[in-house]
């Protein structure tokens, strides 16, 4: 059955199923996790048996007091048996939750970085979704209105991906501290002199071509298109309950006027031919 989720909870998500149809369990032995907008609860499995149907599959919304799955029969463990399942799950609580090291790696956060809080040292998966909050690795941000309508090529080369309850009010509440905090800008060095070498090289011929000196910001959009590449999380925004990935590049440059800054925008940028090599 659904277990109590907590004041003012009354219904969650079935994230994970640690156990199918037909495999024998152990009382105590996690079945699945659930999932609400404040917490992620693991429920263990009530008594020895075999699971035979689950009646919530992952992604549905269950209600407090539920029913999630239906466990026959009897598994009789012989003392031997009951030392080493006793041995197993003291060695359990030493080991980090599944379902945190899942999300530690989706996300690429540093165990390092987490809090633990479960027996033993443990990590909970809500110890890594605190620490996602506290804003220790980078989450997209959402917002409450609709994005602006994009254009219908646009909108084919992109991928929608639906929030977790989970994720979706760490997105609002980090969404809300960007609108009531200071935000600050990070600093890195980076070795210029290759980049150097080439724009002295070539900066005489492109101004002959183009009537316009080689500037760095070209070398720094490529590079930029490449980074969108390889951590495509960045190039995307959220809609709704929505993430939307873009499978392209549409770069805004700043660029200083006589009438003042404006930001033209280089649409498929990462399509040019310096960015696909």
């Amino acid at each position: 059955m659904v277990p109590t989720l907590g004041e003012s909870v009354s219904e969650a998500t079935v994230a994970t199923w640690y156990k199918q149809p037909g495999d024998t369990v152990v009382q105590d032995e996690m079945l699945c996790e659930l999932e609400t907008d404040k917490v992620s609860v693991e429920v263990p499995a009530p008594a020895n048996g075999v699971l035979g149907k689950i009646i919530a599959p992952e992604g549905s919304t269950v209600q407090a007091g539920g029913q999630l799955a239906v466990i026959g029969g009897e598994v009789s463990l012989a003392p031997a048996s009951i030392a080493a399942n006793n041995a197993s799950e003291l060695s359990k609580d030493i080991e980090d939750a599944p379902s945190a090291k899942k999300l530690m790696d989706e996300t690429g956060l540093d165990r390092a970085k987490v809090t633990a809080t479960g027996k033993g040292g443990r990590v909970m998966k809500e110890d890594v979704q605190n620490t996602l909050a506290a804003g220790l690795t980078t989450t997209m941000a959402t917002a409450e209105a609709p994005r602006t309508a994009v254009p219908v090529n646009d909108a084919a080369r992109e991928e929608r991906v639906k929030m977790t309850r989970l994720r979706q009010t760490i997105a609002r509440r980090l969404k809300d501290s960007q609108n009531t905090a200071a935000m600050l800008t990070t600093y890195n060095e980076v070795d210029m002199t290759e980049v150097m070498a080439l724009r002295n090289e070539y900066k005489e011929l492109f101004f002959k071509k183009h009537g316009a000196k080689l500037g760095f910001m070209s070398f720094f959009t490529v590079a930029c298109c490449h980074a969108l590449r390889e951590v495509p999380e960045v190039n995307s925004e959220i809609d709704g309950t929505d993430i939307v990935y873009k499978k392209f590049v549409h770069m805004g440059v700043a660029a200083g006027t006589p009438t003042g800054l404006v930001v033209p925008i280089i649409r498929d940028a990462d399509t040019h031919v310096i960015c696909r090599n």
